[in-house]
């Protein structure tokens, strides 16, 4: 059963384009789930805190100052970029919304995954993903309002509650479950991350379902726009180690922790608070980050045999 969790896992890249392909010719199938991607992203969640181990925050308190340059650095180089994207592109309302509530969201806990395959500083990921994350309820909503609200009204306090609901609650109910009765749960804990799997997937697909009709007016220069996204987050984390004179292993984490973001959770944001297209640049932005991810980290492998 482990093998072929894991194995499910590795396909990621499969489930992702399996559910984009159904969405688009079978959108029927997708749309009437919306009202329940709630609690599936809660699941999710509740799953993360699961896994998570109480020595990450322990890590968190002895580091304080590199999480808090990491923190920091992660809710304003990507929701800043992708203001300024959006406002060099000249996209529309949605999108430009879209590609901020992109940015702002914290790091994707598969970034944690990426740094171990890249030889990069795992325990520093964990702890900047952890702490984004626990943090996201004020900070997600409040840098969408910041640099957003000159597109569309954005409801703060809906959007805080939201996260609440959908992160921090679940997330703490998992780390308090996992430390209290972590021997009767461990033989169920390693079926969390094909959740997180499945949902990245559904999400990605049901966006797609809903903007069935959409889709075909996505010209290049919307995929350029997150490609740069993306790439400015990896770089400019990269520098950001780099002037902070962080070890080789902790830029590295930090380059994949801001230019990761956690999509799946932009993407009910858009769906929950505003509409199907505005959810459309978390979508872009998973397939995007696949792309750069399978590039990187061979990379840097490569490097750490050389």
């Amino acid at each position: 059963m482990k093998r072929l969790l894991v194995l499910f896992n590795r396909l990621f890249v499969v489930w992702i384009v399996a559910g984009a392909l159904i969405a688009y010719y079978l959108p029927q199938l997708l749309i009437p789930l919306k009202p329940y991607m709630d609690w599936f992203f809660a699941l999710t969640m509740f799953g993360v805190g699961m896994v998570l181990n109480p020595d990450d925050f322990i890590h968190i308190l002895k580091n304080i100052k590199i999480v808090i340059i990491g923190v920091a650095s992660q809710y304003s180089v990507m929701p800043v970029c992708g203001f300024l994207i959006a406002l060099i592109f000249g996209f529309n309302n949605e999108f430009s919304l879209g590609l901020i509530l992109t940015g702002a969201a914290p790091g994707a806990m598969a970034s944690n995954i990426l740094s171990y395959l890249a030889g990069a500083d795992v325990a520093y990921s964990v702890s900047l993903t952890t702490a984004s994350t626990l943090l996201a309820p004020v900070l997600t909503p409040l840098m969408t309002l910041l640099l957003a609200n000159t597109y569309l009204h954005v409801p703060f306090w809906d959007m805080f509650l939201s996260v609440c609901k959908m992160v921090l609650i679940p997330l703490a109910a998992g780390i308090l479950i996992n430390r209290y009765f972590h021997q009767k749960i461990k033989s169920v804990m390693e079926i969390f991350p094909a959740i997180s799997t499945i949902f990245i997937a559904f999400v990605c697909a049901l966006v797609i379902a809903l903007n069935r009709n959409y889709l075909p007016q996505i010209d290049i220069w919307i995929f350029l726009a997150v490609i740069i996204l993306n790439l400015a987050g990896l770089s400019i984390g990269y520098f950001i180690g780099y002037i902070s004179k962080f070890p080789l292993k902790r830029k590295r984490a930090l380059s994949i922790e801001i230019g990761m973001q956690n999509a799946g959770l932009g993407s009910v944001l858009a769906l929950k608070h505003f509409d199907a297209r505005t959810a459309l640049p978390a979508v872009i932005f998973v397939f995007i980050c696949i792309f750069t991810a399978s590039i990187l980290v061979p990379l840097w492998t490569r490097q750490n045999n050389k």
